[in-house]
Order: C-alpha cells, then sequence, then structure tokens
C-alpha cells in the first residue's frame, strides 16, 4: 500500500507542474511606454503607478467589437507597476486564438462613460506627490493609448500619449533686475476651463461646454520655470492669462492662445 501511495502522489505532482507552466505561458504580459514623449513626472512609469485597462475581442469574422462601458473581455482592470512589471489582481490570460484591442489610459479612475469619461485637472498644481496620492500637476496628465489585433503569445505594448496641453512661463530678468528671481514667486493661469470629456475608444478630447472656469496655481520646476497642465482649448478673446506675483505685487499678461492636445 505504501508503495502505490508513493506512485499515485508522484504522478500528481509531475501533473500538477506541467499545468502551471502552460498557466504561466498563457498569461499576457505588458510593456507600457510613451510615445516620443515624456510623462509630467519623469521620462517612464514609477513604481505604484496604476493605468486603467480594457480589451474587446474580434469576432469570428475577425471585426473588431466596439468598446463598451461593460461586457468586453476586460472591464477597466487595475494594471500595477511595481518598478520592474506590470500586473493585474487577478492576472489576466490570453483566450488562445482570439484578436483583441487594447486600451490603457492614467490615472485609473472609474469611468461611467466610454464616450464621455468625465476628467478635470488640478486648479493646484504645486501640490507635491505623498505615498497615498499624486501631486496636482500628476494628477492632471492625462494619457491614453491603444494596440490593435493583439493575441497569443504577443507582449501587450502601449504607447501612451499625452491628452491635455502644457503651458510653460519662463521667467526672464529685465535689464535693471537685481539679485536672483524671488522664493515666494507664485505664477498662475486665469480664465481657463478645467473640465474634459475623453473618449476612452479613440482618446480624443474636448472640453466640457458645462465645465468651470478656474484658475491654476503653477507648478514651479525650476527657479524661473513654471508649468500647468491645460484642457485643450482656445482662448480667443484677449483677457488676462498669466499672473506672476511677488512680494504682494502683479504683474499681468494678457492673450489669444490656442492649447492643443500633447506637450
Amino acid at each position: 500500500m505504501k508503495k502505490i501511495f508513493y506512485i499515485s502522489m508522484l504522478v500528481l505532482f509531475v501533473a500538477c507542474s506541467k499545468s502551471g507552466v502552460d498557466e504561466d505561458q498563457s498569461r499576457i504580459r505588458f510593456d507600457l511606454g510613451f510615445t516620443g514623449q515624456t510623462r509630467a513626472t519623469a521620462s517612464a512609469f514609477e513604481s505604484g503607478d496604476v493605468t486603467g485597462l480594457y480589451m474587446s475581442e474580434y469576432d469570428a469574422a475577425g471585426n473588431p467589437a466596439s468598446l463598451q462601458i461593460s461586457g468586453n473581455a476586460v472591464n477597466n482592470a487595475a494594471l500595477r507597476f511595481d518598478g520592474s512589471a506590470w500586473t493585474t489582481s487577478p492576472a489576466l490570460y490570453w483566450n488562445k486564438g482570439v484578436k483583441y484591442d487594447v486600451y490603457g489610459y492614467y490615472p485609473y479612475a472609474a469611468p461611467t462613460s466610454i464616450d464621455e469619461h468625465k476628467f478635470s485637472v488640478a486648479t493646484d498644481q504645486s501640490t507635491a506627490k505623498t505615498a497615498n496620492t499624486l501631486g496636482g500637476y500628476e494628477a492632471s496628465d492625462f494619457l491614453w493609448a491603444k494596440q490593435t489585433g493583439v493575441s497569443y503569445p504577443d507582449v501587450v505594448k502601449l504607447s501612451f500619449g499625452h491628452k491635455m496641453s502644457r503651458l510653460v512661463v519662463n521667467l526672464v530678468k529685465g535689464s535693471d533686475f537685481e539679485g536672483d528671481i524671488p522664493d515666494d514667486v507664485t505664477v498662475k493661469v486665469h480664465g481657463t476651463v478645467i473640465d474634459a470629456l475623453v473618449d476612452l475608444g479613440s482618446g480624443d478630447v474636448v472640453k466640457d461646454q458645462y465645465g468651470s472656469v478656474k484658475t491654476i496655481n503653477m507648478k514651479r520646476d525650476g527657479a524661473a520655470v513654471f508649468s500647468a497642465i491645460i484642457v485643450p482649448q482656445r482662448i480667443d478673446s484677449r483677457q488676462p492669462l498669466v499672473e506672476v506675483i511677488s512680494n504682494d505685487v502683479s504683474y499681468l499678461m494678457q492673450g489669444r492662445i490656442v492649447f492643443r492636445p500633447g506637450f
């Protein structure tokens, strides 16, 4: 009895090991990057970043399904970066023989619409990142990517592009200015709509026509450089746009400008 029991256990162990290898080979692997640009925070994703992930199947005739808010092969899975690899919980596996379109967006949210996902840039983009939350500037950097027609055993490669616009202000000392740029300088952007509608299926972004017009505190990138992420929009009328404040004195710049997606 002991010999029979030992042999049976050995066969069972070998079978389980082989199943684990097959399962690992079918796991979907991800490689995320940027389309010739850099993210607002750095040139690469950072450990702890989370992107939203959708996958839609092709039908038997080879036609891709349109992306829906639910009912896709994968619905808004949280794809997390640990500093070396991207993973979901639970893991995702290929349905062999089936092609997929894969969609990614950042930062992760809980969309209630595919065609009109609501996104807002922060009004205070000078706030710093903490262990639990993104800084105001980083949280405003909406990214989107899509890869079409992928299947087993492909690595899903998503190249993210910026969908917001970016304004950079460089302070230049006049000929009669002595000393360094003061530490107390703050720069604000006035008169822009902070709310956008994003089509998660196409990556198109439009200003929310019913969105709020707010003032944005810009992020300081250096002694004389400030930046802010803006919803794509057109400012047609001359109005106070940029305000520089130092020692309780304000300097205003007016202008017309078109903020286009990408930076």
